[in-house]
């Protein structure tokens, strides 16, 4: 008997199931740092200012649901989004997917432990301001340059 294939080797990001999707994503909260883009040159710079949803001790938005409507800048991802937005982290479980790689060790799916993801120091906890605490007109004072 051979073993079972996890979904994400073998179904495209398309073929998933709204479980499926919801489970790729790592608890990173990386999408929820406030980003700028470079009008000239079209880079993509980071800040560590998280959006006013975020528990930032969780790594997760406190209105998940709701978020598109208390936040209009919130985006619900999908396989032509994740393709098409230049923000989304090079770590991120969807990106990695949509360029054909596999999720890196630290991944909740692979690890089987959603601590992994912090341990590794891919998420922004302990790492970030909140959007209430800082100038948001001089966004570019929080650029940083931590995500590698």
């Amino acid at each position: 008997m051979t073993p079972t294939q996890p979904f994400w080797k073998i179904k495209t990001l398309a073929q998933m199931s709204p479980q499926e999707w919801e489970s790729l994503c790592d608890g990173c909260a990386r999408c929820c740092l406030y980003k700028l883009q470079d009008e000239e040159t079209g880079e993509i710079y980071y800040t560590d200012v998280v959006c006013r949803l975020l528990d930032t001790q969780r790594c997760r938005c406190t209105a998940y649901h709701e978020r598109t409507v208390l936040m209009p800048t919130c985006l619900v991802l999908n396989p032509d989004l994740v393709q098409q937005l230049k923000w989304v982290p090079k770590t991120c479980a969807y990106r990695l997917l949509a360029e054909g790689k596999d999720l890196e060790w630290w991944h909740p799916l692979v690890s089987g432990d959603p601590s992994t993801v912090h341990e590794a120091g891919i998420s922004v906890r302990w790492k970030t301001q909140a959007e209430n605490e800082v100038d948001m007109d001089n966004l570019e004072d929080y650029i940083v340059d931590w995500l590698g």
